[in-house]
């Protein structure tokens, strides 16, 4: 059995605010990173099926996981740094067996969400696909999907388990704080949340890979992006197939959700360029 886990750090427990996650800054908590994806990685080691784990730091440019990781066992392997392709994504192919979202978040635009963003904050004020609103736990599922791998666990605040809520019959899902604003939080125990982790994993791994959920748009597949700034949209509207319907919004269309994502990706990137211009 081959394990995918995509890795962001907002959703993590005891993180509240930009520093706890930016590199470098004095305020950065890549050690309450490595503690608590510890306590995912190690159950999942205890099951004899598993042949292979493979860790995708996805968190800002993918420099928040030491390769120290790795000396938990020979099957333990990291994906770092950035630019890459499908970038939360990047690594996975039909040939694994489940995904598993740690330290994930609710979309932008949410209620009591830990530093609410899909993924630019920089870049976008919205995201749609197919008319529904997204985060970046169902824009990342719908590409497992589409490569017919099912996501089977999740890692989390309290925001992002209320948008997945209709889904979690088939996903285990693990919360780690509650949202009482943006950059303020209720932090759950150590104990609480590392036992809750072991007990989840037990439960997803006992679970046949036919009940578990893979999520899947049905072509054609609409893109829909409102930008924060008009200039965004400016320098988005130039990628091909791309069409601008009014200041801050762009439309993009096709059958393949691969061609969606890697656009999705393109339109992140391009806008984060362009924030940081004078």
């Amino acid at each position: 059995m081959k394990i995918y886990i995509s890795v962001d750090m907002e959703g993590v427990g005891g993180i509240h605010t930009w520093k706890d996650v930016t590199f470098g800054d004095p305020h950065y908590k890549w050690k309450e990173l490595e503690e608590q994806l510890k306590w995912l990685v190690q159950p999942l080691l205890e099951d004899e099926r598993v042949e292979q784990i493979l860790i995708v730091d996805s968190h800002s440019v993918g420099d928040n996981i030491p390769y120290s990781i790795t000396e938990l066992d020979e099957r333990v392997e990291l994906i770092s740094g950035f630019p890459r392709k499908r970038y939360m994504m990047a690594g996975l192919d039909s040939s694994f067996d489940r995904v598993i979202f740690f330290g994930y978040h609710a979309g932008v635009g949410s209620i009591a969400a830990l530093m609410d963003h899909t993924y630019s904050n920089t870049t976008f004020h919205n995201v749609w696909i197919n008319g529904l609103r997204m985060n970046e736990a169902l824009i990342n599922a719908a590409y497992a999907g589409y490569l017919g791998v099912p996501l089977a666990m999740v890692v989390g605040d309290e925001a992002l388990k209320k948008e997945l809520e209709e889904f979690l019959d088939k996903v285990e899902y693990v919360s780690t704080k509650e949202g009482l604003g943006r950059f303020s939080a209720r932090f759950y125990s150590k104990k609480r949340v590392k036992e809750e982790i072991e007990r989840a994993v037990k439960r997803m791994m006992q679970k046949p890979r036919e009940d578990l959920w893979v999520y899947r748009f049905e072509p054609p597949i609409e893109l829909k992006v409102e930008t924060n700034k008009t200039e965004f949209a400016d320098a988005l509207e130039m990628i091909p197939g791309t069409e601008r319907l009014d200041g801050r919004t762009l439309k993009f269309i096709h059958d393949d959700y691969a061609v969606v994502f890697d656009t999705l990706l393109l339109m992140a990137t391009i806008g984060s360029m362009m924030g940081r211009l004078p």
